[in-house]
């Protein structure tokens, strides 16, 4: 059950920041050198409707199986202070995803629809920002969760 766990909580991990660096370092920069704005953001579009489900769905996988993993070792009294950590910068990063969604791509892709480019692109811009803000704090969470188990 342990492993089964940490699996789910990795494959979540890897979903989640793996999808923010490809995104963000691949396509991004190939999307703008070959694509003119409607259609980029068209792109974008699609994109983060299919991503943002699964982004959704890692969070859900993260939180439960983090949480139980904190549960089956005996509480927040009973984890290592690199633990505390990588919650409190999950939960960050939650936060930080949930205002991305709400408040930028829902709107954002309504401007997409109705081919007001301008707002669209501006929403973008908001996103990428807000998105190398993520990958950065899951960079951050990821040196800490793998130091923390070598250093204890």
């Amino acid at each position: 059950m342990l492993t089964f766990l940490k699996l789910l909580h990795l494959f979540g991990v890897v979903v989640w920041v793996g999808g923010m660096f490809f995104s963000y370092m691949v396509l991004r920069p190939a999307a703008a050198d070959v694509l003119q704005p409607p259609e980029r953001l068209r792109l974008w579009n699609g994109v983060f409707s299919r991503f943002f489900n699964w982004v959704w769905l890692a969070i859900g996988a993260i939180l439960l199986s983090g949480l139980y993993l904190i549960y089956l070792y005996g509480g927040m009294a009973h984890v290592g202070h690199y633990v505390h950590t990588m919650l409190l910068l999950g939960l960050v990063m939650v936060a930080v995803y949930v205002y991305v969604f709400f408040g930028c791509f829902v709107p954002f892709s309504l401007h997409v629809e109705k081919e007001r480019w301008k707002e669209a692109g501006i929403l973008l811009a908001k996103i990428r920002q807000l998105v190398a803000i993520n990958l950065s704090l899951g960079a951050l969470t990821l040196a800490v969760a793998t130091l923390g188990v070598q250093f204890g």
